[in-house]
């Protein structure tokens, strides 16, 4: 891993943990000042809402103007966001900070993906490059909440008292200024101008390629099996009798196996396939949502968590590699954008859709009909093979 990588994956860790650290306190501060769990699920939702809408403007505008100028712009965004949650810790300035601080997110990440798949060559250095980057978040999943529950509960004359939330959301705010200071020394990459001859670009352009319409509809099966098991393991671990932190622990291991396997993946780049590598993905985790509901015991459960963590966890970069090889190069960013609009948008809606299906047909019916689908779909993410480029 080169100097500059480390920079931009550390850019991405300090604005990204800025929202997950908003996203804990948000919601806990709105409980606090007698918010039911409709507002504050809401609330939740808005954090994904603006990626929705700003993810295609914002992949067109990395296109034109390269890394600096969107990623300082998605600075000021969560600055602003989680400054004003600070001085006005009301519910709806907590919504708007989490529109903010959501859109700045994705923005930014739309930039920094688009400028490290091009600043590397041949399908190897793809896949490395979007394992490490993909180390990020869950590094920031870390860091933001851990950071603001810590300043809550100790910042202030009590635990829980409105000092300390706003002493979270001030340090909160400053972490976005040093992604802004490590991305300034990164050199931009010289700009990608379209053919001369090319006509106005559309994102139909895009979703016409057939490539690109496979690896956008197994990463939304794949991404919507990340967001079942985090939903349903509460509920399911609270049917069992589980404890909270033995839940939290299983949830746990999950993002642990998924971060080990995002190391491991830049030491045997050389001998994936990224078709390979997600048809497995979807395989395996079509056959463990089968076995899951029939898990009763914790240890049972947590050995699930880690190879579904370990088979989801793999998918990322090979889908950010094969999506860098089959999209013309003035259009990554744009491309980028589409992909984050699909997850996000699914993020919104998905959570009702499983609390509605679950109410139907039970939490063990929920995983069985989405490992059905999901093992459905390894038939589209095996025609990804057509797009193979090796391990050049």
């Amino acid at each position: 891993m080169t100097l500059a990588l480390a920079r931009l994956i550390l850019a991405q860790i300090c604005l990204h943990a800025c929202m997950t650290g908003l996203r804990l306190a948000s919601p806990l501060l709105a409980l606090k000042a007698g918010y039911s769990t409709f507002p504050v699920g809401f609330l939740l939702a808005l954090f994904a809402l603006t990626q929705v809408f700003l993810a295609l403007p914002a992949g067109r505008f990395a296109d034109r103007n390269g890394l600096r100028l969107p990623v300082t712009g998605s600075v000021a965004m969560a600055v602003l966001g989680a400054g004003l949650a600070a001085v006005f810790p009301v519910y709806p300035v907590l919504c708007l900070s989490a529109l903010l601080s959501g859109g700045a997110t994705g923005i930014a990440l739309i930039a920094l993906q688009r400028h490290v798949g091009r600043a590397v060559e041949g399908s190897t250095q793809l896949k490395q490059v979007f394992s490490w980057l993909a180390m990020g978040p869950a590094v920031s999943n870390f860091i933001g909440p851990f950071g603001a529950g810590l300043l809550i509960d100790y910042a202030g004359a009590a635990p829980g008292d409105i000092f300390g939330y706003r002493a979270a959301f001030a340090m909160l705010a400053v972490l976005p200024l040093l992604t802004w200071a490590l991305v300034r020394g990164v050199q931009e990459l010289p700009p990608i101008h379209p053919p001369a001859n090319a006509a106005k670009a559309r994102v139909w352009d895009l979703l016409h390629d057939p490539m690109l319409r496979r690896l956008l509809l197994v990463n939304w099966f794949l991404s919507s099996s990340w967001d079942v098991h985090t939903f349903v393991v509460p509920i399911l671990g609270h049917e069992r009798g589980l404890s909270a932190s033995t839940i939290g622990t299983i949830l746990g291991v999950f993002a642990i196996a998924a971060a080990v396997v995002r190391m491991v993946m830049p030491l045997v780049a050389q001998h994936l396939r990224e078709w390979a590598v997600i048809t497995s993905a979807m395989g395996a985790t079509a056959l463990l949502f089968a076995a899951y509901p029939l898990l009763h015991g914790a240890v049972a459960m947590g050995a699930c968590s880690v190879l579904l963590g370990l088979a989801l966890g793999s998918v990322q970069p090979m889908v950010m590699s094969t999506l860098h090889q089959i999209t013309p190069e003035h259009r990554h960013g744009e491309a980028l954008g589409l992909r984050l609009m699909t997850i996000n948008a699914s993020s919104v809606m998905m959570p009702m859709l499983f609390g509605l299906a679950s109410a139907y047909i039970g939490v063990a019916g929920l995983f069985w009909v989405v490992g059905a689908v999901v093992g459905s779909g390894t038939r589209t993410a095996w025609q990804l093979k057509t797009a193979d480029f090796g391990a050049s």
